[in-house]
Parts: C-alpha cells; sequence; structure tokens
C-alpha cells in the first residue's frame, strides 16, 4: 500500500464522518450525546465491532 493510497482511505473516512453532521446536526447531536451515556466496556464493544467490520472489508476486497 503506497501514500497515495492511504491518504484516499484516509479522505474517504473522512467524508462518511462527516455526512451526518452535515446532513442532520441534531440527529448527529443525539447520537453523540446517548454515546456520552454509554459506558466504557460498550464503547470498547462498539469500537471492536468497528475494527472487526473494518478488517472483514479489507479482507474482502
Amino acid at each position: 500500500m503506497d501514500g497515495s493510497t492511504l491518504l484516499a482511505a484516509l479522505g474517504l473516512a473522512l467524508i462518511i464522518e462527516g455526512l451526518l453532521p452535515l446532513i442532520a446536526p441534531g440527529a448527529w447531536r443525539q447520537a453523540f450525546s446517548q454515546l456520552m451515556q454509554l459506558q466504557d466496556g460498550q464503547l470498547r464493544f462498539f469500537g471492536l465491532l468497528a475494527v472487526g467490520g473494518g478488517l472483514l472489508l479489507l479482507w474482502l476486497v
């Protein structure tokens, strides 16, 4: 993987992350406040799911 591919992947991640606050800032704020109420173990579990899903997508590609 060269540097341009890594930068393209980072750019795509930033675009995807920015879509919800751009389109629906109220819903994003509500979702974020609900995330703040989760315990550390729950957040770690969702982080683990996200990492696992990302690794699965990379493996499939």
